[in-house]
């Protein structure tokens, strides 16, 4: 005789899904990633330009757990903003997940190389930007701020996005000042010639004969300034040290072939400098180099604490 059916007993034999990942990067199959811009089209690169503020005024107020950032180890511009994050104490206030250092046509992507997406559960960048402007056919970059109360994103744009984080979540932060009042004049100064020369220039010196010269030149003027000082604007570690520094430490990784630039040491105050500051914690943890330099053209002394202006 046939049994009843214990009604009492779950009956959903679904088994729960592992975390999302996006399928290896294919060039083969997809193509090269490539950033398309119409001439006509008068936004920016960098299309979310959205700002945190501390009152909220500009719809974005800056609270603990809201904001997630997408980052990538490997790119000098999302390192800016993971410093400012470190700096200021923030790791327990902006949540961050890192998308795989390779792309084809689909752009950055979360892989097993550094875990799922676990805000949205996304298997490409895109999808964020997609989810924010359907149809989206702009820049996919890191790093990404993500809103998780509007479910969009706020920005990618780097400047902006570093100097939020640096003002505008003083409830949370630990004290520190990388961006003062006093010094920004200075801090834009510095940025009108190291952006250029420096930040754009370091990883075409060694294919371009002319950046490459430039690029010299602006070391030698920064080891000038820095004979008798620590840090580059005011006697204080600011927002210009760390623009400076995610390409100083790129230097000859991100060149190309290093072979035909001069290694950092031959600028003593410049590589004494930028040795200091990866001894501090926050450039230490948000630093990885196999993510960006050969392991063969990694300068040896990073690890050691030099005497600054010796």
């Amino acid at each position: 005789m046939p049994q009843p059916t214990d009604t009492t007993q779950p009956t959903n034999t679904t088994q729960p899904t592992g975390p999302a990942f996006a399928t290896p990067t294919d060039v083969a199959a997809h193509g090269e990633y490539a950033i398309r811009r119409d001439p006509t089209d008068p936004r920016p690169l960098y299309r979310f330009t959205g700002r945190i503020t501390a009152d909220g005024s500009s719809g974005y107020r800056a609270e603990p757990g809201r904001y997630h950032l997408y980052s990538g180890w490997f790119c000098p511009w999302a390192h800016r903003v993971l410093l400012q994050r470190a700096l200021h104490g923030l790791e327990d206030v902006i949540s961050v997940s890192y998308v795989d250092g390779t792309r084809d046509a689909r752009g950055w992507a979360f892989r097993e190389t550094y875990g799922p997406d676990p805000v949205n559960g996304f298997t490409l960048l895109r999808d964020a930007y997609e989810a924010t402007e359907p149809g989206f056919d702009g820049h996919v970059s890191v790093p990404t701020l993500w809103d998780r109360q509007t479910g969009r994103v706020v920005s990618n744009d780097f400047v902006t996005l570093g100097l939020d984080l640096a003002t505008q979540f003083g409830a949370w932060s630990n004290g520190a000042d990388t961006y003062p009042e006093h010094l920004r004049a200075e801090i834009a100064e510095l940025d009108s010639w190291i952006g250029p020369q420096v930040n754009h220039g370091v990883h075409r010196a060694a294919r371009d004969t002319a950046i490459r010269a430039t690029l010299l030149s602006a070391f030698a003027r920064l080891e000038d300034r820095l004979a008798d000082t620590d840090y580059l604007a005011g006697g204080q570690l600011t927002e210009a040290d760390v623009r400076l520094w995610v390409s100083l430490v790129r230097y000859r990784g991100r060149a190309g072939d290093p072979a035909v630039l001069p290694p950092l040491s031959d600028f003593p105050q410049l590589w004494s400098y930028a040795r200091a500051l990866y001894q501090l914690p926050a450039f230490r943890a948000t630093t990885d180099f196999t993510t960006f330099t050969d392991p063969s053209t990694l300068l040896p002394g990073w690890e050691v604490t030099p005497t600054r202006n010796a």
